[in-house]
């Protein structure tokens, strides 16, 4: 059996957590919106973000990998930088917010060293986020526009800039800490040869992890018993 890519899984996995908590917040969204249009605006968009939370869930078991459950992703980071408390706040971090996943994955996509499966997934998930970030932020500029201030929408946008850059910069680096390069960096010949060594290595801890299984049931046996 091949040897999943741990890099690839985990990246996926941060992927697939940020598109899950994103729609956490659109639910958020729904409880402070009265009836009407963007009550529907938000029902599609959750959709888009459950679907494509789902595709790199499926994307991860194709390559038989394992999803992680994440306590360090990008949405969790944002919140610890302070929770937006108003609905023209939670707006405004919305369209920051999308306009980084669409960069993120474009950035994955420019790279020569995709896959053809991680293409089309990847491929899937942007084609949804223009439209993301187009209604997000008509919604926005309305609300700063109706407190009679248009220029709101800027100052909100740029505070949340701040803390996105933050953020991102971190995971950047923590990605290329953990596996030596980051799929958002532009391609690097040697970027090939560190993925080589990585699933070299990978493949040895595998091989020596095979009996595991039988000692995991074996002491749940001894467990039962006692």
């Amino acid at each position: 059996m091949k040897t999943p890519d741990r890099h690839l899984t985990t990246v996926f996995s941060y992927y697939r957590d940020a598109e899950m908590r994103g729609a956490t917040l659109l639910l958020r969204l729904c409880s402070m919106c009265g009836p009407g249009d963007m009550q529907s605006a938000l029902s599609r968009h959750i959709m888009d973000e459950t679907r494509h939370a789902w595709l790199w869930t499926k994307r991860i078991m194709d390559m038989g990998g394992v999803v992680e459950s994440l306590d360090d992703g990008y949405q969790r980071r944002i919140g610890r930088e302070g929770l937006p408390r108003t609905l023209f706040d939670i707006f405004a971090l919305t369209v920051v917010v999308e306009q980084r996943a669409f960069t993120r994955y474009q950035q994955h996509l420019a790279r020569p060293d995709v896959d053809e499966e991680t293409r089309k997934t990847l491929q899937s998930v942007s084609a949804d986020e223009t439209w993301h970030i187009g209604w997000i932020e008509s919604a926005a500029k309305e609300m700063a526009r109706a407190q009679g201030d248009p220029t709101l929408y800027d100052q909100a946008i740029a505070k949340y800039q701040v803390i996105d850059e933050k953020v991102t910069q971190e995971l950047l680096q923590h990605e290329r800490n953990l596996f030596g390069f980051c799929y958002a960096d532009p391609f690097k010949p040697e970027d090939l040869e560190i993925a080589r060594r990585n699933r070299a290595r990978w493949q040895s801890e595998a091989a020596q992890s095979m009996e595991l299984p039988g000692v995991k049931a074996a002491v749940a046996q001894a467990l039962a018993g006692a």
